[in-house]
């Protein structure tokens, strides 16, 4: 009989250092027993974003101490895991190999199975954890870094129905505030920002509106608040708190207007093969965005559809995710070996062609 095991989570694909226990049953339901997540915002501050090399350098020096505070956490000790799950790719390579050798270090030191985990399919299988969603359902992936339309049929298995062509809804919120002064990093500073907002005043594009399918761009969204705050800074010299509140409101509805519309394709193609079970599932850190959270939930009820968003805390990146995900695969996989590889691109996909192109290191999405 299947019993509950201790995963060890390890993540750190971006600029959170993160460890995490799950416990629960391998391919059943889990329980996050602790979650540590260590920021470094205040380290890129000065930058207008993430530097690699600086976020790397804080990995090294944060991770053992993050896993040994979710064990402490979890009241256990290193002896009472039972595997390690870490993310392997995409992301920043000097951050994904930080975590991956020290994942190896830890599997060496205690013969515990090692799984290499996608850290997509982490936020793809978040709604499992928090809400036990049954497969199928359609999966919302919208970050920082990605942006993409899933089927999830079953813990190893992604189907894509579209993605971002360019920037990612994430990068974009990141250079619009900088464009219009405000902090980093920037989707907080703009919901924040665009409360105070008229969203009507600047007559913003929705891109890709006027061509069928579920593939976003989000690149000329933000060429054409740049443009707006030119002319606004060209007719009186500088830009007010008004301006940028205006600014801010006006491109942040743009974008919920735009995944509200592409989520509604998304929906009507997934309810053509699966209209016994209509759920739309999102997480990723644009997933915290409480105007665009709202917006897909107006779709959802149109279309009398199960909407799920997981807690904030489980939206942006953690290791309880990474935990739960090779929980979720162990029935489907063998753990590996050490001849696992840091990957800075991973597609969830492998039968859809690259979203974004590809190169020497593969296909970018």
């Amino acid at each position: 009989m299947a019993h509950d095991i201790n995963i060890l989570g390890i993540e750190s694909s971006c600029d959170d250092t993160a460890a995490a226990v799950v416990r629960g049953v391998p391919g059943g339901a889990a329980t996050v027993v602790s979650s540590v997540v260590v920021g470094q915002t205040e380290l890129h501050a000065a930058f207008g974003g993430v530097v690699p090399e600086i976020a790397a350098r804080a990995h090294v020096e944060k991770l053992d101490v993050s896993v040994k505070q979710a064990l402490t956490d979890a009241n256990l000790e290193l002896s009472q895991i039972d595997a390690i799950g870490v993310t392997a790719g995409p992301g920043l390579i000097g951050g994904v190999v930080s975590g991956v050798m020290l994942a190896k270090g830890l599997s060496a030191a205690t013969g515990l199975p090692l799984y290499g985990v996608n850290h997509l399919a982490g936020h793809a299988l978040t709604p499992r954890l928090t809400d036990n969603v049954a497969f199928p359902y359609v999966m919302l992936l919208v970050s920082g870094g990605h942006c993409q339309f899933l089927i999830v049929e079953d813990a190893s298995t992604f189907r894509r129905l579209g993605g971002t062509i360019d920037d990612a809804p994430g990068e974009a919120f990141d250079k619009v505030a900088r464009l219009i002064g405000l902090p980093q990093p920037g989707g907080p500073a703009i919901e924040t920002c665009a409360k105070a907002g008229n969203p009507r005043r600047f007559a913003l594009p929705r891109p890709l509106l006027d061509r069928p399918g579920c593939d976003l761009s989000f690149s000329g969204l933000k060429t054409a608040t740049l443009r707006a705050r030119d002319g606004v800074i060209a007719q009186q010299g500088g830009l007010t708190g008004t301006d940028q509140s205006d600014l801010a409101a006006s491109f942040q509805v743009a974008v919920a207007d735009v995944l509200a519309e592409k989520s509604r394709r998304a929906l009507i193609s997934y309810l053509e093969l699966n209209p016994a079970r209509p759920t739309l599932c999102v997480a990723g850190g644009v997933a915290a965005n409480a105007s665009i959270r709202s917006a897909l939930e107006t779709v959802c009820t149109q279309l009398s559809v199960q909407f799920v968003a997981p807690p904030l805390r489980l939206c942006t990146d953690n290791a309880a995710m990474i935990a739960y995900a090779a929980l979720a695969q162990m029935p489907d996989r063998d753990a590996d070996g050490f001849d696992l590889s840091a990957r800075p691109r991973w597609p969830l996909d492998k039968s859809s062609p690259a979203m974004l192109g590809s190169g020497k290191k593969g296909a970018k999405a």
